[in-house]
């Protein structure tokens, strides 16, 4: 099956990733195996390559916005049959024991598996997975618009509960890429005020055709004091002006995986008045479940570019340069 495989980290503009030929992956015990259709392509999927994560293993398959159907089925699996359209995330596998798993906080699991990290992703013709971590996808997605939700969409849903906003509050988001032109259709719904701070000026029109009450760039201030804001874009000098930009009680949120580092704050400024940092790691199944079913209640339509598998590099350039509106899909079967 063809794969684009990752030998060394590198530099994007180098072109990490090669197209080859690899072994058809059987699935093991409690696994399934997909015939992946598309893959969204990821932020983390750069970090990954150009070596910005520690990597457990190489050569990898990187991707982890998978939509395939199941063709394989390992010994004891049941609830799934061939034929099904399902879903691959991030969270690749937990050990389902230990303290965080037992308490509903399973993306903090010191065992946890990642998809396109720990095992083999979507950039690839197949994969497998743990039966229990594919996600069923609601019918009304094409795959190609239900592929960003995967990623960009839950840890969007997650960044939005961490930061404690609620239906009708005012809202923030540093960064209008892929999981923030999800993350502001969940809040519209919710009828929350939303105010996006970006750079590119496609990203600006995307952000006002969604329904922002105002766009503007980092530093600027919005108009009004936020209740919450979520930092999407992996720049840590953007943390301070959106803590002077939040409310007494708010709370801001640092979605990414890698940010580059925080300046140092002023306590009264940017700390005191009860305001919060904190930030999102991975997400929970839960997490997918239930972003999956709202999306298909709104329903959340997807902003997508679609390209060829073997386009992954000069993608994964483009999402460095900030150049993709909305989210990028890999077409892969």
């Amino acid at each position: 099956m063809r794969a684009m495989v990752l030998d060394t980290p590198a530099p994007i503009d180098d072109e990490p990733l090669t197209l080859r030929d690899v072994p058809l992956p059987e699935p093991g015990p409690g696994q399934v195996r997909l015939r992946v259709s598309v893959c969204g392509v990821c932020r983390t999927d750069l970090h990954t390559v150009e070596g910005d994560l520690d990597l457990p293993r190489t050569p990898l398959v990187p991707g982890h916005q998978v939509i395939g159907t199941v063709d394989a089925l390992g010994d004891g699996v049941s609830g799934l049959a061939e034929g099904t359209r399902v879903g691959v995330a991030w969270l690749h596998q937990t050990c389902g024991q230990c303290r965080f798993c037992s308490a509903g906080r399973e993306n903090l699991c010191p065992d946890a598996r990642f998809t396109g990290l720990d095992a083999d992703g979507g950039y690839a013709e197949a994969m497998t997975v743990p039966a229990d971590f594919a996600y069923p996808v609601p019918d009304g997605f094409p795959d190609e618009q239900a592929a960003p939700l995967l990623c960009a969409g839950i840890i969007g849903y997650r960044a939005l509960r961490r930061s404690g906003i609620r239906p009708g509050g005012r809202l923030g988001l540093y960064g209008f890429g892929a999981s923030a032109h999800v993350a502001i259709q969940v809040a519209r719904h919710w009828e929350c005020e939303v105010a996006v701070l970006t750079r590119d000026e496609g990203h600006k029109a995307l952000a006002r055709r969604l329904g922002a009450a105002w766009v503007g760039e980092a530093p600027d201030r919005p108009p009004a004091p936020l209740d919450a804001a979520v930092i999407f874009a992996p720049a840590g000098d953007l943390v301070p002006p959106a803590l002077e930009a939040v409310d007494k009680g708010g709370t801001v949120v640092l979605a990414g995986i890698h940010v580059s580092g925080i300046p140092a704050m002023d306590y009264e400024n940017h700390v005191f008045y009860e305001r919060t940092l904190t930030s999102v790691t991975a997400a929970t199944r839960q997490d997918g479940g239930d972003l999956l079913r709202l999306a298909a209640k709104i329903p959340i339509r997807t902003e997508v570019e679609t390209f060829d598998l073997a386009e992954a590099n000069a993608v994964l350039a483009r999402v460095k340069a900030s150049q993709i509106a909305g989210a990028a899909v890999l077409r892969v079967g």
